[in-house]
């Protein structure tokens, strides 16, 4: 192991923790997402702005990439006779494998899913009876293999209607546990961004839930390029890091896809890309090390395209960051295929080279985790603090309903 792998993997994250009194943690939006506050850093000074002033101040040209995937109500509840409830918490899809079609599934399909009170349930299905579509519908969840702290869980229903149906009228929205209080009938608009469309996450990419229609209009009359990614934001996202050292956290995986065009535009690359949230930065980071497999196996596919954790950190970069572009164009067009679709694990920390990202849009993260460690690796070390101190002292709200923060690089 090299020196500066060594010292990324011993980062402390101990270092990477404040004091978050709960009272600073919003416990829902504002009525007007805009009128949030707005944490701009420019790379030399912080100010003190709203999140309407976001068009106002990119530049023009600029190209904002945000994420498309749409939060699903992954949380389904099961009452026995005994009167024990068992909470089934679908993670990600295993057959069929791919989310559009599990959605589309009108009979059965199996989840790895996280189960609560597992005790409680020793052998057998559950089921309850529900209403989709207008109709009484039977919905049973039958138990598989155990895979970690997950199980396989296969869900078979009648009546015909679509899994996203099922769990549009079954499940609830999965709100993050550190919002300590129980999912609301309003949580299932406000855990939306307004131009979610893509069913798969179980949490939302908070980062865009201050935008409004009016906000992305004004983008586009000041010359702002919108575009869109997908990456399904798994549970993962809220796990803690445990370890002393990031060294011994393991990443989450997470399904991304992008558009060739998306891609296209990034290699003539002729304004500031600014991504909208961690999940976004994580994507268009990711594409730099699936060229960089590319370069060295022009035919890898599938699983052999996994970003992994600390590929950037012990793998030579040895071409350019639009070379890493064109070899994916190049496999699209080899598989003749026009959306990217792959699986990262990236784990971006202080040392970390941003090769395509100029500017963040994003919230205020968990102390002790691995977004904080993202941030820090963008801003600089010995920035992070700095600015997080000001957001506390200027009585800024934090994490998922919190405010906003406009951050560029030196």
């Amino acid at each position: 192991m090299n020196n500066t792998v060594e010292k990324i993997r011993n980062i402390r994250i101990d270092q990477y923790n404040y004091d978050l009194p709960d009272e600073r943690i919003a416990k829902h939006p504002l009525a007007q997402r805009e009128q949030c506050k707005l944490l701009h850093y420019d790379g030399e000074a912080i100010h003190d702005r709203h999140f309407y002033e976001v068009p106002s101040l990119l530049p023009a040209g600029t190209t904002l990439i945000y994420n498309n995937t749409r939060v699903i109500n992954a949380r389904l509840r099961f009452t026995k006779s005994t009167g024990s409830t068992i909470e089934i918490f679908c993670l990600e899809p295993v057959e069929p494998v791919d989310y559009e079609l599990i959605f589309q599934t009108t009979q059965s399909c199996t989840w790895l899913c996280l189960v609560g009170n597992s005790k409680r349930w020793k052998q057998g299905s559950l089921e309850q009876t529900v209403t989709v579509d207008g109709k009484e519908t039977t919905l049973r969840a039958t138990r598989g293999e155990r895979r970690g702290n997950s199980w396989e869980i296969t869900f078979d229903w009648d009546g015909g209607a679509t899994f996203a149906s099922v769990l549009e009228a079954t499940g609830e929205i999965p709100i993050p546990p550190y919002l300590n209080r129980g999912t609301e009938e309003s949580d299932s608009d406000d855990y939306q961004t307004v131009y979610s469309h893509i069913n798969g996450s179980v949490a939302a990419p908070t980062a865009g839930l201050h935008f409004t229609d009016a906000l992305l209009q004004e983008c586009d009359e000041r010359g702002i390029k919108r575009r869109e990614l997908t990456l399904h934001v798994g549970a993962g996202t809220f796990q803690p890091v445990k370890s002393e050292n990031i060294g011994e956290h393991e990443m989450h995986h997470e399904f991304i896809a992008v558009k060739r065009a998306l891609i296209e535009e990034l290699i003539a690359g002729d304004g500031p890309v600014v991504a909208v949230g961690t999940t976004s930065v994580r994507t268009l980071e990711s594409l730099y090390y699936v060229g960089q497999i590319l370069e060295d196996n022009p035919d890898a596919d599938g699983e052999a395209l996994t970003v992994k954790q600390w590929m950037p950190y012990t793998t030579p970069c040895k071409i350019s960051t639009k070379k890493a572009l064109q070899n994916i164009v190049d496999h699209l067009d080899r598989t003749n295929c026009d959306v990217y679709m792959g699986s990262t694990q990236l784990m971006i920390a202080p040392g970390f080279q941003y090769r395509i990202v100029n500017g963040i849009i994003t919230n205020f993260h968990q102390p002790q985790s691995t977004l904080l460690l993202l941030v820090a690796a963008f801003v600089g070390e010995d920035k992070w603090r700095m600015l997080y101190d000001f957001a506390m002292g200027h009585e800024y709200r934090f994490l998922s309903y919190g405010d906003g923060c406009l951050f560029y690089k030196k």
